[in-house]
């Protein structure tokens, strides 16, 4: 009877290659939004073109295998494939019919339909998971938190597991707490929790969680023999939704904060660097907190990144001039939660003095008029002066200008101006920083002499290129 079941099994095989070249099938046909499922060609001929799949039905293909065999029907034989593609669809959908390339000729496989439904959390099952958020309606940017726990049973086998956290679409993730563990009952409680903070306003939605468990299972090969398998099974937790509120009078920044900045130095020598580090500190959106960079009139001022750690964020500046300069308050207005108000932190202004710096004088003329002369005398001595300067003026311009072009043509003007010194940084990152936007060099070049100028590391500079680059622009 065996032997009997084993030829009706094949011969189906066989019924199957001679009816249909191409066959596919998916399994399994209905899946849990986010689980796999695998779609196979079964392809029968000689030459066999193996098609390329890479998307189905608009889903990448995670993974692919292929098996092959031989087969002889009356003196023929026949080669069999069976390519598999695991994909995880999102929605219900029908895979459309696969071309494939047999013996030369075109061959299409029939079209295959795929459900999906969407992700249930069964309370009763082996695993289970739960998100519980500390709040469902809050403002724009305010932190709030969501605990995960996972419930498993302690007589619940696994081979393997993989966990895939929930979709935070349109939050910040603010922080993530390393994974407890614990034991209650008959179950393993294993807790974690994420600080968010919603980015926008409206009905922001959180994707379940999911927990993937391969368990082992005995399945019957095309034999009728028993054979060990892997079989993997998802878990879900519950779904989050949470309203976001706009912030009050306009605000946009929410939390409670304070803010200092601090100058490595009051007193400078001209065109050396103030490095001034501002700090702000507390729970709220500190992302969407803007550069603390300000405008001051005759001074270059650079700022770098902003850095977030935690509920900490920093900002380095640096301040470059030639004359004493203030450096103004850095502020934040923020929607305080606790007083329910809009509230302005600010930090003192910042006097720098620069030895050195180059006052600038107003000349001032002041008229006599102790002696007053016949108005129609002056306007005719006048008009005669005007005529000998006009005609004198001429005649020095014309051999002034001939004198000019005379040492441009030799070189000897160029090369008695004054040669920019190379080895003066600070002055180079000035000269150099309007073209660092247009110029890859140039970026390169203001990048290492920021590092050099304002922190402990010092790289050199290729002197050749620095060169061209002052040629390149008329530095000087």
């Amino acid at each position: 009877m065996k032997n009997l079941g084993k030829i009706i099994i094949i011969f189906s095989l066989f019924a199957t290659t001679i009816y249909a070249n191409v066959v596919a099938k998916v399994y399994p046909k209905n899946v849990v939004s986010g689980e796999v499922a695998t779609y196979t060609l079964t392809i029968s001929g000689g030459e066999v073109n193996k098609p390329v799949i890479s998307t189905i039905c608009g889903n990448n293909v995670l993974g692919t295998s292929s098996q092959t065999s031989i087969t002889m029907m009356n003196t023929t034989y026949q080669k069999n494939y069976v390519l598999s593609y695991q994909f995880a669809p999102q929605k219900s959908c029908v895979i459309s019919p696969v071309s494939v390339e047999i013996d030369g000729k075109k061959e299409k496989s029939n079209s295959v339909k795929v459900g999906v439904k969407p992700a249930v959390q069964d309370k009763n099952a082996d695993f289970v998971l739960d998100l519980i958020p500390s709040k469902k309606e809050l403002y724009v940017g305010e932190p709030f938190t969501v605990k995960l726990i996972l419930k498993q049973r302690k007589n619940a086998e696994a081979v393997d597991s993989k966990f895939i956290a929930p979709d935070f679409k349109g939050f910040w993730i603010k922080g993530e707490s390393k994974a407890t563990r614990s034991e209650k009952g008959d179950f393993i409680i294993t807790k974690a929790m994420y600080r968010l903070a919603p980015q926008r306003e409206g009905n922001l939605t959180i994707q379940p969680a999911q927990l993937k468990i391969a368990s082992r299972i005995s399945s019957r090969d095309v034999w009728g023999s028993f054979m060990p398998q892997v079989k993997w099974k998802s878990y879900f937790s519950n779904s989050l939704h949470v309203k976001a509120k706009p912030l009050p009078n306009n605000a946009k920044i929410v939390g409670n904060f304070t803010i200092s900045a601090m100058a490595d130095k009051l007193q400078i020598n001209s065109d050396e660097a103030v490095n001034v580090t501002v700090k702000v500190v507390g729970e709220g959106n500190l992302e969407d907190i803007k550069s603390f960079k300000p405008y001051i009139s005759g001074v270059n001022v650079f700022d770098e990144k902003i850095n977030i750690k935690g509920n900490v964020l920093t900002q380095k500046l640096a301040f470059v001039s030639d004359k004493d300069f203030t450096i103004p308050s850095f502020s934040l207005d923020f929607y305080n939660l606790k007083t329910k108000r809009v509230e302005k932190i600010s930090t003192k202004p910042i006097s720098i003095k620069v030895h050195g710096s180059k006052q600038h004088t107003v000349l001032k003329i002041q008229r006599d008029n102790s002696v007053q002369a016949p108005v129609e005398k002056l306007h005719v001595e006048t008009k005669a002066i005007n005529k000998i300067w006009i005609f004198a003026a001429f005649i020095g311009g014309l051999f002034l200008g001939i004198l000019l072009m005379l040492f441009i043509k030799s070189g000897k003007f160029l090369r008695s101006a004054k040669a920019l010194d190379l080895k003066d940084e600070k002055l180079l990152l000035i000269k150099l920083l309007p073209y660092k936007d247009k110029d890859d060099t140039v970026k390169k070049i203001v990048d290492i002499l920021e590092k050099n100028a304002y922190s402990s590391q010092k790289e050199p500079l290729d002197k050749k290129i620095l060169q061209e680059l002052v040629k390149k622009y008329d530095i000087s």
